[in-house]
């Protein structure tokens, strides 16, 4: 069944353990052997960051006369849950997933967030197995598909926030973990977003970096009424 999905990505791993730790879910790893840790989580981890410098290059190289804030706009869209659960179901990842009884029952295979989670994982373990070369022809095949070039469907609200405020000098913002709630395999993150040291935003969401966009997006409403 593995074999499938190393046919599907067309990469052949030499250490099959990464691919298989890759599709394991927290919830899994929680019920069987009760410990978070060897879930995907730090695949994922690893994965956003190995995804983004990609992506950015990519970026960087195919669009010489477009400005930063575009190509960061550009680069998330690229890289957002949308995009990744769609690459994800591409190469039919759900369906490989380790889950756990609940997640399984709650339909968790087709859940964005943990596919668009499993596929950073599986790009991390990509790159710690063949390198740089190995990631990058798998995000090639699947990411690169369908660069944004006029619409694009997802917003970055933090760099929207940044770019807002920083029309005036000398403005700091600031993310904070106000919270979080549920458990392991379906946490619930708060985050407070702060202007100068101030709240001016509030948001949830199932990790932190959607919880943050989450605020950034409460913010905007609060402070540029006319830009939400």
């Amino acid at each position: 069944m593995i074999k499938d999905l190393e046919n599907a990505i067309g990469y052949r791993f030499e250490n099959i353990q990464l691919l298989q730790n890759a599709l394991t879910h927290s919830s899994y790893a929680n019920e069987r052997w009760h410990n978070s840790l060897l879930s995907n989580e730090r695949l994922e981890f690893l994965g956003d960051s190995v995804l983004g410098m990609l992506v950015a290059e990519y970026l960087f190289r195919t669009f010489p006369h477009r400005p930063e804030g575009e190509l960061t706009r550009m680069r998330a869209d690229m890289v957002c849950e949308k995009t990744l659960a769609a690459a994800a179901n591409r190469i039919g990842l759900g369906s490989h997933l380790l889950l756990g009884h609940g997640e399984e029952q709650g339909g968790g295979r087709n859940r964005e967030s943990i596919l668009a989670d499993a596929m950073e994982s599986m790009i991390a373990a990509c790159f710690l197995d063949g390198g740089l070369d190995a990631a990058l022809e798998v995000v090639r095949r699947f990411i690169l598909v369908e660069v944004p070039v006029t619409q694009m469907h997802n917003a970055d609200y933090k760099t929207q926030l940044q770019e807002l405020v920083q029309q005036k000098k000398n403005q700091v913002l600031s993310y904070t973990l106000a919270g979080q709630s549920g458990p392991d395999h379906d946490k619930k993150f708060e985050v407070e977003v702060s202007l100068n040291g101030s709240v001016v935003g509030r948001g949830r969401g199932s990790s932190k970096k959607r919880a943050e966009q989450d605020a950034a997006r409460a913010a905007i409403a609060q402070l540029f009424p006319n830009k939400a």
